[in-house]
């Protein structure tokens, strides 16, 4: 196995991600570098700091030249960051030593780095927000479907009361419309410039670092921060909370499917599912169970992305490569279960006798609940549920359902109409068409 598991070609159609994976690439991050450097200089040439024939050239060879990333290793092994390398590089490549001299004119390092991930972080946020849309489109199409489909509530790994499907569907989807709320409201806060300088005061740009900032971010349609972030990173920190929330959620329908497509419950069906290597009746649920992993993965790799976020002073090396480490990892595990659960949500299929079979053994105890209630009408609630507690009792010791043993003792009321899936649905139906509204709303 390669060192990470997103970049192995014997797992990359089960772990990789090659759209995000191609933002997170060491061509795309000197090529996001580069870009950084030519709206550097086209601020500055356009505010006097630097010749402007010189910021139009820097700015055109920022988008001509290429570099080879494996070129920077040697220096970036002995600076601790690719772009004292990048800048020797590009001065090089652009053979025009006159402008060459103007790159980099009072910026550091992490400006550009910082700077470079935020305008690949921008893309890879689209495509994520593009699949988070099309999974709650689906979930919200499923649970229109299966409003009304009664299927058993488990709390606890037991039976509790009915419910339907599309209600359980819908509370699959709703975290998911929330998180695509947080997400808009992050990328203000997130999706922003770095140009501070040495030690965030760009000092050495003559009283026209703020405007050089600011024209920096417009020409990269960026945010201007109007500040310095190289320390603050509250930032990152929300987004490796995000992508946590998000697969977590994710997890959350890949722990159900597998419940409910396990031997012995199969109450769904999914298409797609893994073979064995000597079993050939099995249908593994492959796709659920990454989720449920990537989402401890990811998880646990917040811990370190949370823990980045202690920068001290005023830079801080030590930080600054956890985040190397650990936020692309999160990224293509997010942009991973994204693209799993959108191939798989079409593919679930519900079996409406099974979830029948699962609502009533026979026995009927499912509606204990909703028989205690319905005497409390006409006698206090704790002698209704003791009631209903010693005919569950009653039920299990001569295998009598519930709703002929209601019958023989309140014979005025019809039991066998109160006691079934259809009449103890609650909201159910109502959760799951208001989600499918919600969802409609959001997608079309």
């Amino acid at each position: 196995m390669t060192a990470s598991a997103f970049d192995s070609a014997i797992y990359r159609d089960l772990l990789g991600d090659a759209e995000v994976g191609a933002l997170l690439s060491d061509s795309a991050e000197v090529r996001a570098m580069l870009l950084a450097e030519g709206a550097l200089a086209r601020a500055q040439g356009g505010l006097g700091l630097i010749p402007e024939v010189s910021a139009a050239f820097i700015h055109r060879a920022a988008l001509e030249v290429q570099i080879d990333p494996a070129a920077l290793a040697p220096e970036t092994g002995q600076n601790g960051v690719p772009v004292p390398g990048l800048v020797a590089a590009f001065r090089r490549a652009m053979q025009a030593p006159a402008h060459a001299a103007f790159v980099h004119w009072g910026a550091t390092s992490q400006d550009i780095h910082d700077t470079g991930l935020i305008l690949r972080l921008r893309q890879a946020l689209v495509i994520l927000e593009e699949r988070l849309l099309a999974v709650i489109g689906a979930l919200g199409a499923l649970a229109d479907d299966q409003a009304d489909l009664p299927v058993a509530a488990r709390t606890y790994a037991q039976v509790a009361t009915p419910t339907t499907f599309g209600a359980i569907v819908a509370s699959w989807g709703a975290p998911l419309i929330r998180h695509r709320a947080r997400l808009v409201e992050l990328r203000p806060r997130l999706l922003n410039v770095s140009l501070s300088g040495a030690a965030g005061t760009l000092s050495v740009m003559g009283g026209k670092g703020a405007e050089v900032r600011a024209a920096m971010a417009r020409d990269l349609a960026l945010h201007d921060p109007g500040e310095s972030w190289h320390s603050t990173r509250d930032g990152m920190a929300e987004l490796g909370g995000w992508l946590t929330m998000l697969t977590a959620s994710l997890g959350k329908i890949g722990e159900d499917m597998i419940w409910l497509t396990q031997s012995g419950i199969a109450e769904v069906r999914l298409g797609g599912g893994g073979g064995s290597s000597t079993m050939p009746q099995k249908q593994n649920p492959v796709a659920p169970s990454l989720l449920v992993t990537l989402a401890r993965f990811v998880n646990g790799l917040n811990g370190a992305m949370q823990g980045a976020a202690l920068h001290r002073q005023q830079r801080d090396a030590t930080a600054w490569f956890t985040e190397w480490l650990v936020l692309p990892q999160m990224l293509l595990g997010g942009a991973r279960a994204l693209a799993v659960t959108r191939a798989m949500v079409p593919q679930i299929a519900p079996d409406a006798a099974r979830m029948r079979a699962g609502i009533d053994d026979g026995l009927g105890l499912i509606y204990a609940e909703a028989l205690s209630f319905a005497l409390a009408r006409t006698m206090a609630r704790p002698q209704a549920q003791a009631a209903v507690k010693a005919l569950c009792k009653e039920a299990q010791a001569t295998n009598t359902p519930l709703a002929t043993l209601a019958a023989r003792d309140w014979p005025d009321t019809d039991w066998a109409t109160t006691l079934t899936p259809e009449a103890q649905l609650g909201e159910a139906p109502h959760i799951a068409r208001a989600f499918a509204r919600a969802a409609r709303t959001l997608t079309e």
